[in-house]
């Protein structure tokens, strides 16, 4: 195995380890004075970190009950379900306490833009994984169709589409078997890009393609 295959099998180790899946195990979570703790949303399918918001006991119930997020607004004193008004549910995927028991991850499905702002993550772009970034960049691309962009031919030429997918896979595959580690690298990130390019001009969104991916994690 793997140094990466190994750092990740131990990460998901210890989710699973500190997985909140029933009221009781919330005995063991460590409240603070006001019997409050932060929660940080977390999107399961893309990476990014969505927001952080308080939580009593009766949110975190709540919220493993109805498998919608729910928090505690300390400016109103009352409990609160994340998107009750605007429609943009945090779906819950798994709760996970941190290693002191004073801070609880929450993976989920968001169901719109988490921030008030109507931005995907109130954190702004910065916490956005390459992936996403990258597929912001080739929907910008698709939209504002800037001269002499390669994107745009891409995605107006469905044979040179096909074309470039079937020369970079090859070009990957040569590369594996010479064992030569960093082609092989610069041939898949040439072949994940034009993959993305195909699917855009599909119409398949990155969100279908992360969801197949965390169905087989």
């Amino acid at each position: 195995m793997s140094a990466d295959s190994a750092s990740t099998q131990t990460v998901a180790t210890t989710l699973t380890d500190r997985r909140i899946e029933s009221p009781a195990q919330l005995d063991t979570l460590r409240f603070d004075g006001d019997g409050l703790l932060p929660v940080v949303a977390h999107d399961a399918r893309d990476g990014r970190v969505l927001m952080l918001a308080w939580a009593n006991r009766e949110a975190l119930e709540q919220t493993l009950a109805t498998r919608q997020v729910h928090f505690w607004s300390r400016s109103r004193g009352q409990l609160w379900l994340k998107g009750e008004t605007s429609g943009n549910v945090l779906h819950l995927v798994s709760l996970h306490s941190d290693c002191d028991g004073d801070t609880v991850l929450a993976r989920v499905h968001p169901a719109g833009p988490a921030c008030h702002t109507l931005e995907p993550t109130c954190f702004g772009a910065a916490t956005s994984p390459t992936l996403a970034q990258l597929w912001a960049t080739l929907q910008a691309r698709a939209s504002e169709r800037p001269e002499g962009s390669y994107t745009v031919r891409l995605l107006d030429d469905p044979n040179l589409r096909i074309k470039k997918l079937g020369e970079e896979t090859a070009e990957l595959i040569q590369a594996l078997v010479q064992n030569d580690g960093s082609r092989a690298t610069e041939e898949a990130a040439d072949l994940l890009y034009h993959t993305l390019v195909a699917l855009l001009a599909s119409g398949i969104d990155l969100a279908q393609l992360l969801r197949e991916l965390d169905q087989r994690s």
